[in-house]
């Protein structure tokens, strides 16, 4: 795959879980994380693995979480097969910074992540 393939891959990825989300589908989200993805959410804690990491989102949207949105986007190449993302988010209830989402290619030739680092800032 060519580095302009990936980033739109990387880009797929982050799309299908802004979609999942926004649709209330904890499970949609959760398939975007490759196995055994290490997902540190501040100040809720640190969730390991699909299963951790569809409970984490289903227990947000139960508490009434939606309509995500993520602006100033910023993508970085790493390694041969994956890029950073970086960004500001904001939800109904709440906003944000995204640390650091690594995107990588799997064998499938989707992109998941395999580390996702964010935080809650703030209450809107």
């Amino acid at each position: 795959m060519t580095q302009e393939q990936i980033l739109s891959a990387c880009k797929a990825g982050i799309s299908a879980w802004q979609q999942a989300f926004n649709a209330q589908d904890a499970a949609g989200c959760a398939a975007q994380y490759a196995e055994g993805t290490v997902m540190e959410a501040r100040p809720f804690g640190t969730f390991t693995g699909r299963e951790e990491i569809q409970a984490f989102w289903q227990n947000i949207m139960d508490q009434g979480f939606s309509d995500v949105d993520y602006t100033d986007v910023t993508w970085e190449q790493i390694g041969d097969d994956g890029y950073l993302l970086s960004a500001n988010w904001t939800m109904n209830k709440a906003f944000g910074v995204v640390h650091r989402e690594h995107w990588v290619i799997q064998k499938d030739g989707k992109a998941r992540l395999v580390a996702d680092d964010f935080e809650v800032q703030g209450e809107r």
